[in-house]
Formats: C-alpha cells, sequence, structure tokens
C-alpha cells in the first residue's frame, strides 16, 4: 500500500510545502494560548495553529455547524484528496475509508457550552452549539465536504496514538478488498479540559518541549490535523501518481498497565509487531519519529524500549514534538506525514530546543538542525494513556516492481 496524497493542518505549517518547509527549518510552533482564557495558569504557552480560516480551505461545509476539530479534518481532507490528483468524483465511483483519530473530539465546544450553561443555565446553551459536540462529526465532516457516500466512516478515541491506528486501520481495509482508498489520519483542537488535565498532572513545560534532554520539564499541547491518501501500489502505478511512500506495516497493543504511565516492555513488544508485519529488520531501519513527548517518564521509558529492539546503537531518534507540542489524536499522522516527506526529499527534521541529551535516553535525536539523510524505511511511533501504543513502519518507493519487504 502506498500513500500518494498528503493533508497537514499545522502550528508549523499548512499544506504539505509549508510543513515541508517547516521541518526543514526546525520551526516553532510555540505562541501564547488564545484558544481559551488562561488565567489562574502559571504555564500559558501551547502550539495553535495560525490564521486558520476554514471558509477559505473548505468548500462545502458551512463551518459554523462543525466544531474546530472536525474543520481541521475536512479541511486536511480536502488537501490530501487534492494533493493526490484526485477529484471528489474520482473518490464517489469507488469504495472509500475515512478514518480520523482523536483524543477530545470537539471539548472545545464542550468547554465553551460548559462556560455558557454555568453562567446562564441551560438557557444559555444552543441547539446549533449541541449538534457540533459528537466526535462522529470529525469523520464524517471529511465525507460531507467531498460529497463520498459509498464510504465507511470511523472515529477512533485512541488518544494520542489514535493516528497510527486510522493508518493501520485504513491499510487493513485496502489489503483485505474493503475499500480501494482511505483517508485516514487524525485531528484535535486545543481545549482548556486537556490543558488543564495535563497541568494539573504537572506536565505542562514552562517554555517549549525539549525531549531527551537532561533540563526537559513536560510536553505543550498543540492542535492541528493529518490525512494520508492510502492506495494500492497497482492503482497508484496505473493512474501515474506520485508515491510518497509505501505503507509496509503496523503493530498495536494495549496493556493497560497504568492510566498515565508507559511501561517499557509493552512498548518494545508493539515496536517488533510494526517491524514483523512488515517484514523489516531491526538493522533496516534509518529513522524512527518517536512519540517523544519531553516528560521524563516517557522519554526515558520509549528510549529504553527502542534500544531493547534496536540494540545499543539505535537509529537516530527524533521527536516532532519539539516543534508541534503534542498534537493529542493527530500526532501520529503528523508524524506519518513528516516520515513519508522525510523518505521522500531525503532529509531528517531535527529535535529542536535541545542542548544536553539525557544519558538515560542515549538516542541521536538530530538535535536543533535538519540533517539531509538518504532514508529507506522509517518508523513512526504513537504511545497514549492506558498503554495504547500504535507503530506504523514506511519505506521509500523506488520504482520497484513490488513493495519493499
Amino acid at each position: 500500500m502506498v500513500v500518494t496524497g498528503l493533508g497537514a493542518v499545522s502550528s508549523i505549517g499548512t499544506g504539505t510545502e509549508e510543513f515541508t518547509a517547516g521541518l526543514r527549518a526546525g520551526r516553532s510552533g510555540v505562541s501564547p494560548i488564545t484558544a481559551f482564557d488562561t488565567t489562574g495558569f502559571a504555564r500559558r504557552n501551547g502550539c495553535q495553529v495560525p490564521d486558520f480560516d476554514p471558509a477559505r480551505m473548505l468548500r462545502r461545509l458551512d463551518p459554523g455547524a462543525y466544531g474546530r476539530a472536525a474543520q481541521f479534518s475536512a479541511a486536511a481532507a480536502r488537501m490530501a484528496v487534492e494533493d493526490a490528483g484526485l477529484t471528489d468524483d474520482d473518490l464517489r465511483s469507488v469504495r472509500c475509508q475515512i478514518s480520523v483519530g482523536t483524543t477530545d473530539g470537539e471539548s472545545y465546544d464542550l468547554d465553551r457550552i460548559t462556560e455558557a450553561h454555568l453562567r446562564g443555565g441551560p438557557s444559555a446553551v444552543t441547539g446549533r452549539a449541541a449538534r457540533r459536540v459528537p466526535a462522529a462529526l470529525l469523520g464524517i465532516a471529511a465525507a460531507r465536504e467531498l460529497r463520498l457516500t459509498d464510504v465507511e466512516v470511523l472515529t477512533i478515541g485512541t488518544a494520542c496514538s489514535a493516528g497510527n491506528y486510522s493508518i493501520g486501520n485504513g491499510l487493513d481495509a485496502i489489503r483485505h478488498g474493503d475499500a480501494d482508498f482511505a483517508l485516514c489520519g487524525g485531528a484535535d483542537a486545543f481545549c482548556r479540559k486537556t490543558f488543564a488535565a495535563f497541568y494539573r498532572l504537572g506536565t505542562i513545560a514552562p517554555d517549549c518541549c525539549r525531549p531527551f534532554d537532561t533540563d526537559r520539564q513536560g510536553i505543550l499541547t498543540g492542535e492541528g490535523a493529518g490525512m494520508l491518501l492510502l492506495e494500492s501500489l497497482e492503482s497508484a502505478l496505473a493512474r501515474g501518481a506520485r508515491i510518497y511512500s509505501e505503507v509496509l506495516g503496523y503493530g498495536l497493543n494495549c496493556d493497560a498497565y497504568h492510566p498515565v504511565a508507559p511501561q517499557e516492555d509493552s512498548v518494545a513488544r508493539c515496536l517488533r509487531l510494526a517491524l514483523d508485519d512488515a517484514g523489516v529488520k531491526p538493522g533496516e531501519v534509518d529513522l524512527i519519529s518517536a512519540h517523544g513527548t519531553g516528560t521524563k517518564a516517557n522519554d526515558v521509558t520509549e528510549s529504553r524500549a527502542v534500544r531493547q529492539v534496536y540494540g545499543s546503537a539505535p537509529p537516530r531518534t527524533i521527536s516532532l514534538k519539539s516543534m508541534l507540542g503534542h498534537t493529542m489524536g493527530a500526532a501520529s499522522a503528523l508524524g506519518a506525514i513528516a516520515c513519508s516527506l522525510a523518505l521522500t526529499h531525503g532529509f531528517i527534521p531535527p529535535t529542536i530546543n535541545h542542548r544536553t541529551t539525557d544519558p538515560e535516553c542515549a538516542v541521536d535525536c538530530v538535535p536543533n538542525q535538519a540533517i539531509e539523510a538518504d532514508l529507506r524505511i522509517v518508523q513512526n511511533n504513537g504511545l497514549a494513556f492506558g498503554g495504547n501504543n500504535a507503530a506504523v513502519v514506511l519505506g521509500r518507493y523506488d520504482s520497484r516492481p513490488g513493495p519493499l519487504a
């Protein structure tokens, strides 16, 4: 299966060209949060999507009928389809699947409904506001924007690994003949609820996110969406499509070890499952896009799991969250897009804000500056609360007669 279309909405760039430029430049998406009132919080930075205008990016949806996360999802899906050189009519003539992962659904709207209710009682909550809330609208909005009817629409709520779960879903749908094209990824928008939860856990960084750094102090919450268009290699070759990458395999597991703490052996098992599904040996992997949240627990645990699978000299292991913040359900989807672009253009995005690598992490995180690299196979990690782990293996397509592996 191959990736032929990409749609990115992020704090460092929207659209394939801007997103690629942001990755190459090591751009920081950090700014003071304006999506909600941060009065009372000692830490107020985040990674917001700047200047997002749904009316400009969407052709058919009424933006007022959908929440910000659904707007992100539909916009990213629209971009992915156009980037793949397809029209809405092309997709309407075949079987499609749309799979969108999320952490919060439309919790931003729930925040506002709760605030209105507290201030003005039930009468202050409008029906229009309530109709924007269902998480299923993240996928439905994409289908309606593209006017698709013969389509399976799924919303996957496995939090911060949900983008990778969705990619695995799309891969299986095409593998088993249930769909000809799959639009898969993730979307989330800023909300006070999630910011406050991470703040109460003591994991919000004061200034920026420093994954794998000795002085790391936590995450910055972010927002955005990433959507990838998948199709069979035969389909892509028949229509002369540009191929960004091949989806070689994926692995999923859920250990339920702890509500918020990752478990090393479980993460390592997930990475092995992905490599086994892809038919790839650890020594063949050139780059790992880590979950890399910048918290003390995650970075050490994930690094140890990587070394458990790859040995004492693992591939370069980067964290995009240093630039994008933690975009929740969109995180591993944007990671897969970044990996596809890295394979296509031959570079490794940096882990920015880096000063000194924590000896307990012991990875080459490509600090601060992107580097040119001849990449062939990359792995993209997504780890979530409750032990919902997901990893996807992607490969470079070299006009060979068959897939890698």
